[in-house]
């Protein structure tokens, strides 16, 4: 809540599915408005919403497609023209892809990287870019990017160099970004998920830790969920964690995602 009992207003991109979807439930719980950014999922962005006002809040679905800077200030403005200000955006927005691309392979490598940078850095950019003139204006703001299990050393991931790439990108303009608009009353953070998957992604820590025994799980003995990266999400998105700024939360149950071995599709294994 802000100064004064007026409830956050916050933007989660990438907010339909997955851990975005969880974040979502969370911030509504806790009592804020939620506009869900979605490309093309629109008719479960709606149900989603449906969903989240069920919870007392405002929710609203806008599409926008964050590759194109014109629709992502499109985005932020309908959200702030609908409700009055943006006071915080999550950028849960990018693509992950299971199989592996050696950086070898040009043919396939090239795209690749064009698809990681343009869905997990530039999209992010133009989202920042358009919030930040009215966070300035107001000064107040909470902008929570995405990163990996390893990102603060720019860890190598064999055959996900694309992605493991622009996730490193990320994470160097969080902190730019959290040094420039400190002043602006602005912060800034980084929060690396590990290796949670379906169907824990949009799952609660409650159904985590009932997990089957084949379940994957993480040296703490159990999966991690979409709950658990949402919490850390809303503890930084809260009006009285004004003071961090600059950070990485990696939430990962003390798995190191990126240095266990993995199988290629050749039969031979690379750090995973």
């Amino acid at each position: 809540m802000l100064e004064g009992g007026g409830r956050l207003v916050v933007l989660v991109t990438g907010g339909v599915h997955g851990l975005g979807r969880a974040v979502c439930r969370e911030l509504a719980r806790s009592g804020c408005d939620v506009a869900v950014n979605y490309r093309e999922s629109a008719d479960d962005a709606r149900a989603l919403c449906l969903e989240l006002e069920a919870m007392g809040v405002r929710a609203r679905a806008v599409g926008a497609d964050l590759a194109d800077p014109a629709q992502a200030e499109a985005l932020v403005a309908e959200v702030e023209e609908a409700w009055g200000r943006l006071d915080a955006l999550v950028c849960a927005a990018g693509p992950f892809h299971p199989r592996r691309v050696p950086v070898a392979a040009a043919d396939r490598g090239a795209a690749a990287w064009r698809e990681m940078a343009a869905a997990n850095v530039a999209g992010t950019v133009a989202a920042v870019a358009a919030a930040l003139p009215g966070m300035r204006r107001r000064r107040f703001g909470r902008i929570v990017t995405f990163g990996m299990d390893g990102v603060g050393r720019a860890a190598p991931w064999p055959g996900r160099a694309a992605y493991a790439a622009a996730k490193a990108a990320l994470w160097s303009y969080t902190q730019s970004l959290a040094r420039e608009e400190a002043p602006h009353g602005i912060t800034a953070n980084m929060v690396a998920p590990g290796n949670i998957v379906d169907p824990f992604k949009e799952g609660s820590i409650a159904q985590a830790r009932r997990a089957p025994p084949e379940a994957p799980r993480a040296p703490v003995g159990r999966p991690g969920s979409g709950e658990d990266v949402a919490r850390v999400v809303r503890f930084l998105l809260h009006p009285d964690s004004d003071f961090l700024t600059g950070n990485l939360v990696y939430v990962g149950g003390g798995e190191d995602v990126v240095g266990r071995p993995a199988a290629w599709p050749d039969g031979g294994t690379a750090d995973a």
